[in-house]
């Protein structure tokens, strides 16, 4: 009767961690981002979302510093 071989296991890879992303775990989170931060500096629906007019003016002096 023949024994049983035992056949090595496969060496780990030595280059590090090869993680893969699709493209849209990137672009989504980047394009909701940039739609909020349009939404909060856009002046006119920070007046309709808040009563403050300090804040109002907060925003539109954020958008003015951007736009340059």
């Amino acid at each position: 009767m023949s024994a049983p071989t035992h056949t090595r296991p496969h060496p780990a890879s030595r280059g590090g961690v090869d993680i893969r992303l699709p493209w849209w775990a990137l672009a989504l989170p980047t394009l909701a981002f940039v739609v909020l931060l349009g939404l909060i500096l856009n002046p006119t629906d920070a007046q309709a979302a808040t009563g403050d007019p300090a804040i109002t003016r907060l925003f539109e002096h954020l958008q003015q510093l951007i736009s340059r």
